[in-house]
């Protein structure tokens, strides 16, 4: 259990923070990175769980079971990223030290419901943009941070050790959001938006 009994403690004002393992490292480090990134997405995953909740209060039709069962998949989501977020801020991790990670069963349940989704979208014949109604444009928020927070993982692995199933999530977490922003504009009843590669052409 996790007990806080003072917000700040004055310790990273030199600019060092303290790992999970105890070791004290800049807060400049790869290792601070990345699951500060892991953290920012946590954030967005709730902007998005509110944009959900949003549009539920006036869902039609089969829209309110999408957007539950969405909801349940974010909740799920954020919980994983936390026990990410404390796997990437041990470094002993990789040797399996780590009380906290995430594990191939995680990949695997995402690429499911990713698969589910996807199934019955309309074919891309396109590049899209960001956007597609407000649930669909923090949806793709989540999956640039995502890919964001995959960088410097991936980053981090150059230098130090990092368990396989951590990139794995990352990179299927980032198709994940891309699939739901697809999803929650098409269910919503909101456009795509296109990436018009002939307007040069046209001026």
């Amino acid at each position: 259990m996790v007990y806080i009994s003072k917000v700040y403690t004055k310790f990273g004002d030199q600019g060092d923070t303290m790992l999970a393992s105890g070791d004290t490292v800049g807060k400049d480090s790869a290792r601070v990175a990345s699951y500060g990134d892991v953290d920012e997405l946590n954030a967005v995953l709730g902007m998005l769980r509110v944009e959900v909740s949003r549009a539920q209060s006036s869902a039609i039709g089969d829209q309110g079971a999408f957007l539950g069962e969405l909801d349940l998949s974010l909740a799920r989501i954020q919980q994983e990223l936390f026990d990410l977020g404390a796997e990437l801020a041990e470094p002993g991790a990789v040797a399996g030290k780590a009380r906290l990670h995430v594990e191939d069963s995680d990949v695997v349940r995402i690429e499911q419901e990713l698969d589910a989704l996807n199934d019955a979208l309309s074919p891309l014949t396109s590049f899209i943009l960001p956007g597609g109604g407000p649930v669909g444009a923090t949806a793709h928020l989540a999956r640039t941070v995502c890919r964001r927070a995959e960088r410097q993982a991936v980053a981090l692995a150059r230098h130090e050790p990092v368990r396989g199933e951590a990139l794995r999530y990352l990179n299927r977490l980032s198709d994940y959001f891309f699939v739901i922003a697809r999803a929650a504009a098409q269910r919503l009843g909101h456009a795509e938006v296109l990436w018009d590669t002939r307007r040069r052409s046209a001026t």
